[in-house]
């Protein structure tokens, strides 16, 4: 069996995407299913590119026992190809990355993170950048229960 590709996309790949794939790498490495998921998470905009994720991210991470190791990359037309899940923090981003797109079979790889959280569904992951740390550990409550859900999803339809 291939690895499963997931992506995780915001805007500047500093707060909300680095935080969900950190959080989804730990679910994967406790269920021992790394040799099935493969996981990384990048931005739509340039803004940070190279660098680190935003100081309090890494912080909130590791006030919930989660380790970050990532670089701030941008989001590639290539990306749409490769990855087999392309999940978005918000619709600005959802629509940025179909925007990449010019076959209609990506469309139904992007989602939005919150499809999986059952107290959020339809909702925006909010970005946490403009405020204080309450902010982002409300960030990491959210997508801790939807990375929950999301590998749920995957262990059922994919992995079996």
């Amino acid at each position: 069996m291939t690895k499963v590709k997931v992506l995780f996309v915001c805007l500047g790949n500093i707060c909300r995407s680095p935080l969900a794939e950190a959080i989804f790498k730990h679910k994967i490495n406790n269920k021992n299913l790394n040799e099935y998921v493969a996981v990384d998470s990048c931005g739509t905009s340039n803004y940070h590119i190279g660098d680190i994720p935003d100081p309090r991210t890494i912080a909130t991470a590791t006030k919930n026992g989660i380790k970050i190791d990532h670089y701030v990359r941008q989001l590639t037309a290539d990306d749409l190809e490769e990855f087999d899940y392309i999940i978005a923090m918000d619709r600005s981003n959802h629509h940025n990355i179909l925007r990449l797109s010019t076959k209609t079979t990506h469309a139904d790889k992007v989602m939005l993170m919150r499809e999986f959280d059952s107290l959020g569904r339809g909702e925006e992951v909010p970005d946490p950048y403009f405020g204080d740390e309450r902010g982002f550990q409300e960030v990491f409550e959210i997508l801790d229960r939807a990375t929950d859900s999301f590998l749920l999803h995957i262990e059922r339809n994919v992995i079996r």
